[in-house]
């Protein structure tokens, strides 16, 4: 996992949908998903907070955490979306890179999300490997969502 691919806010884009079908040019095998390459490295800083956030929009802090009112209330907004529907809680990504640093949350994600079929990155949009499960991704009706969700 990079670590660019981890947002202000953060989000970890290495499982992000749009991430993993650039990664693994989905269109090519006839899915229609949007590609991204990620908040950092489209100079977005976080697509979710940046235009609600001055002090993102200023680059005056590298994570939400650093902010004096984190978590803000949209922070929190989101979080509660992803922890419901996504299995991630950026909050406690934030938290854990606030404690343990950058580098033992991406092992930690490595690990979390890790694909046991082939290794490769889980999407936590819908819980599929884009690597690996590209049949069960292209007959998927509800491609935002785990089966179970």
């Amino acid at each position: 996992m990079k670590e660019e691919l981890i947002a202000p806010c953060g989000m970890n884009c290495n499982l992000c949908s749009g991430y993993l079908a650039y990664l693994n040019d989905v269109k090519s095998k006839e899915i229609r998903m949007p590609y991204c390459i990620g908040c950092r490295p489209r100079d977005k800083q976080c697509a979710f907070l940046k235009k609600r956030c001055h002090l993102l929009m200023e680059g005056r802090v590298e994570y939400c955490y650093q902010c004096p009112d984190y978590p803000c209330h949209n922070l929190k907004r989101l979080d509660k979306r992803y922890r419901a529907l996504y299995r991630m809680s950026m909050i406690d990504n934030l938290e854990h890179i606030r404690r343990n640093g950058i580098d033992r949350l991406l092992a930690r994600e490595e690990e979390k999300w890790r694909c046991p079929e082939c290794g490769e990155a889980i999407c936590c949009h819908n819980g599929i490997c884009f690597n690996c499960g590209v049949e069960k991704l292209k007959s998927k009706k509800r491609l935002y969502r785990w089966e179970d969700g």
